[in-house]
């Protein structure tokens, strides 16, 4: 395997392993393209997830990187769907009638513009206690600071934090030892 593949899937072990794994709704990474290749590369990798029931999905420019999303759509489909979670989008514009991909769309379209869309956070499974808290006190006043700021529910987030530092360690682990994510992940 070519390094610049090795290091993507390390990017993406670090970065997305919950949502690879199925323990988190989506993962979101900053890539910074290589000169040559990232293309290839990276439709190499939408294929290989794909196979695997996982979508990667290019949300992107932001500064000089590129916004990736790294989801399993049914699952982000039904945290969406979630009363709480829909009504907070629906609120922000978002066309949750037209579900998962027309939101995905509008997310896109948000992160062309300032300023930045705090409400990412809820694609990425954050409670909604802990969105509204962060876009109410602008990231002052958390009880814990982990994956994201945390307003809510601290034990219940930390449970989940360690869940997610176990599974980032498992998947960097199995890399190290040579295997590579098309030999890790099942097939879907």
């Amino acid at each position: 395997m070519p390094p610049l593949y090795q290091q993507f899937e390390q990017t993406l072990a670090w970065h997305c392993a919950p949502s690879m794994a199925g323990i988190k709704a989506a993962d979101l990474v900053a890539w910074t393209p290589p000169q040559q290749g990232g293309r290839e590369l990276l439709g190499h990798y939408v294929r290989l997830l794909a196979q695997r029931g996982i979508c990667l999905w290019v949300l992107g420019p932001c500064r000089r990187r590129v916004l990736l999303l790294i989801f399993r759509p049914h699952q982000l489909s039904g945290w969406l769907e979630q009363p709480h979670v829909s009504a907070m989008l629906s609120g922000w514009g978002y066309p949750v009638e037209q579900g998962m991909w027309a939101m995905l769309g509008h997310l896109r379209r948000r992160l062309q513009g300032e300023p930045f869309p705090h409400e990412i956070g809820l694609f990425l499974g954050y409670p909604p206690a802990d969105v509204e808290g962060f876009l109410r006190d602008g990231g002052r006043g958390c009880t814990l600071n982990g994956a994201w700021k945390v307003y809510g529910d601290p034990e219940e987030a930390a449970r989940r934090f360690s869940a997610f530092r176990r599974c980032r360690s498992a998947l960097s682990a199995r890399l190290a030892q040579g295997l590579t994510l098309a030999q890790i992940l099942p097939a879907a």
